[in-house]
């Protein structure tokens, strides 16, 4: 798929448009239709995300070198699918922050082979937009930030799950985690050096936006702390989340 060409931009105007629309909706009108809409945001992820697997099977193309739920955005689904259904503590905070990195980079530098009007292109963006809308209505709509040392928790978290994805590697001879090559389109990878040393430059690379997606919640958390001392009613929605893991 051709980068930035019309069914690129036309995924990127989605994105765009529901991650904005859905915060401002859970914002200015939170209520039960949050759930329900939750659960059909979880539902369409799952059917995008298995619906790949699907298309594989039937057209005789899946492999075990590179059909293996190894990527790292196979992680965040699972997450982001879990953490729409629960609203658990952990769930959100990795949904977050995977999202906002591999999910929104596989969005703007899509590893794809087919474009529109291919199921590939359905089932890719579907679960990768999905995936960032999620991570956007759990944090900024529904206020559920990460709490002390998640950034910490999620680069962890992240290399626990590129170790196996390297096992994977090396059992299967595929690239999973692009740990064995970097991929043929550009990315942030294609400027941090030749094998294996963009591997480290990555971790680096990957730590600072964790970071940094810590402190852009940090700093709306504060912002949203001021607007409830000067009169601003709590959110019935964090009243449900009570006993899940936040304070």
């Amino acid at each position: 798929m051709k980068q930035f060409s019309t069914p690129h931009l036309a995924a990127l105007g989605v994105l765009a448009v529901l991650a904005v629309a859905s915060v401002w909706a859970a914002r200015s009108r939170p209520g039960r239709w949050l759930e329900v809409f939750s659960r059909l945001l979880a539902l369409a992820i799952l059917a995008g995300w298995v619906g790949e697997y699907v298309a594989d099977g039937v057209e005789g193309t899946w492999s075990a070198q590179y059909g293996l739920p190894l990527q790292l955005t196979d992680a965040v689904s699972a997450t982001a699918i879990l953490a729409l259904w629960t609203r658990r503590a952990l769930l959100v905070e990795l949904t977050y922050f995977w999202a906002m990195t591999a999910s929104l980079q596989a969005i703007l530098t899509p590893d794809l082979g087919q474009s529109f009007p291919s199921v590939y292109y359905f089932t890719y963006f579907t679960y990768h937009v999905g995936a960032v809308v999620a991570a956007c209505l759990l944090v900024f709509g529904c206020r559920l930030y990460p709490r002390r040392l998640a950034a910490w928790r999620a680069f962890a978290a992240t290399l626990c799950f590129a170790a196996i994805a390297g096992i994977g590697d090396v059992i299967t001879g595929g690239n999973y985690m692009y740990l064995r090559s970097k991929p043929a389109h550009n990315s942030l990878l294609s400027v941090m050096g030749p094998w294996p040393w963009y591997i480290v430059s990555a971790a680096a690379v990957g730590l600072a936006m964790l970071l940094a997606l810590g402190l852009l919640t940090d700093g709306v958390r504060r912002l949203d702390q001021r607007r409830f001392a000067h009169g601003g009613a709590e959110l019935v929605w964090n009243q449900r989340v009570r006993g899940r893991g936040y304070s």
